[in-house]
């Protein structure tokens, strides 16, 4: 038996080479600065999920865990960790500018209380700085319940990312 609970896909539409991840009732972690990572920085409690394009639509995919699932494979060009907190049980996903056509389900999906995130991304060097017609970015953040961790990489390969590191 999997222990993956549910999960649920959908397009998350980008402005300036961003989408979010919040609680609109509290912060949802401490200060992450981009140069950590590259994909993933959290700055006054948001977190924030850079891509490659500058604007249009990104796949999101998130699986919620009753524990930490194995590590993504090799299709994925980046892989972060890190920890996320939801004060209102509506840690969420979320445009910068722009509602999701359809929500995807709420991160906490255990309420209120401390998360592990592994974002996955693929396809950043694509289009880099345009604003495509079709889908040139994939996005998978599974999450479950942990207690507070520091953020870790675990997989840093493409250029983009490297260009968001380097600034």
């Amino acid at each position: 038996m999997s222990d993956q609970a549910e999960q649920a896909r959908e397009l998350v539409p980008v402005q300036y080479h961003q989408f979010n991840i919040s609680d609109e009732d509290g912060p949802a972690g401490p200060d992450l600065p981009r140069e950590h990572n590259g994909l993933i920085e959290v700055q006054d409690g948001i977190a924030t999920i850079h891509t490659g394009i500058h604007t249009g639509d990104v796949d999101v995919t998130v699986t919620f865990h009753s524990q930490a699932p194995q590590t993504g494979n090799a299709v994925w060009d980046e892989i972060v960790e890190l920890s996320l907190h939801s004060v209102s049980g509506e840690l969420m996903v979320r445009g910068l500018m722009d509602d999701l056509d359809e929500e995807l389900p709420a991160l906490s999906f255990d309420g209120p209380g401390d998360y592990r995130l592994r974002i996955h991304a693929r396809g950043r060097d694509t289009a880099i700085d345009l604003a495509p017609d079709e889908v040139t970015e994939w996005y998978l953040i599974q999450v479950w319940p942990a207690p507070v961790q520091n953020a870790a990489v675990l997989r840093h390969t493409d250029s983009y990312g490297a260009s968001v590191r380097a600034r």
